[in-house]
């Protein structure tokens, strides 16, 4: 009996697909059957799928702003971001905080972590963040083309490093039934090649037309790069490994870490 490659082979146009049903509430059609595997190998998309976020919010807010004054364009923009992606790393987010804070032993942080009523320090670690970035999002709207460009990279690049982390670290759950088990592989070098590429062209991209600074973006680079060993050490530390919330958790500090040093740069 021959084996059905139809189900096991896939397109990369079908693992983009992929990573942008897994990353959104974007309607997706997906035919074929998913499996860790194809997960594993989407992820090298998940940086892509940043972009394209960062140009359906840079697009919302070029709309709201042009009826409205910057801060409620700013809130509404967020607002239509958490809609597109179900406000998925912000509850990884709030989950890391309630478990690190909540708990003493590695145990007793991970079952915090997947309790889905929010603590006090999810709460507060969230409405921090949450209002960090939209301060640092309406500074930047002094100029319409910092705003936009600042969300696209903002959204690209804090994917980037939060998925990077899966090549430097081990998988660590409380039980086997965890929501993001089919990511608990190490990043291949060709997937993380592929994450810091799209990172790069995009950098580069807006370099070539004059939307960003070549010093803004070496800046960029070498502060993410820095964030990206203290969340190592610090995840580490705290689990001897990442979970999936950790993940939410790096892109939300990663996004707001990039707003905060484009906002220094202004």
């Amino acid at each position: 009996m021959q084996p059905n490659h139809e189900q096991n082979t896939v397109t990369q146009w079908q693992l983009l697909l992929l990573a942008i049903s897994f990353l959104t509430r974007l309607p997706v059609q997906l035919k074929f059957v998913v499996t860790g595997a194809h997960l594993n190998q989407a992820s090298r998309y998940f940086a892509l799928v940043g972009i394209l976020l960062g140009g359906l919010l840079a697009l919302a807010y070029s709309v709201f702003q042009l009826l409205l004054p910057p801060s409620i364009s700013v809130l509404l923009m967020m607002a239509v971001g958490l809609l597109l992606t179900g406000a998925f790393h912000e509850d990884g987010w709030a989950d890391v905080w309630d478990g690190f804070g909540g708990g003493w032993q590695v145990e007793q942080k991970l079952a915090i972590m997947k309790d889905s009523r929010l603590g006090t320090y999810g709460a507060a670690a969230l409405f921090i963040i949450l209002l960090v970035k939209f301060q640092s999002l309406l500074l930047l709207s002094e100029s319409l083309l910092s705003v936009l460009s600042a969300i696209v990279i903002g959204q690209c690049l804090s994917r980037a490093v939060a998925t990077s982390l899966i090549f430097s670290m081990d998988y660590v759950s409380a039980d086997a039934s965890a929501k993001v088990k089919p990511l608990a592989m190490h990043l291949s070098v060709t997937s993380l090649a592929t994450l810091f590429l799209t990172a790069a062209t995009l950098l580069v991209s807006l370099i070539a037309v004059g939307v960003l600074l070549w010093q803004t973006a070496f800046i960029l680079i070498a502060v993410l790069l820095i964030l990206r060993v203290i969340m190592i050490r610090w995840f580490k530390q705290q689990l001897a490994g990442y979970t999936g919330d950790c993940l939410g958790a790096a892109q939300q500090l990663s996004e707001v870490i990039i707003y905060l040093t484009l906002v220094s740069l202004l």
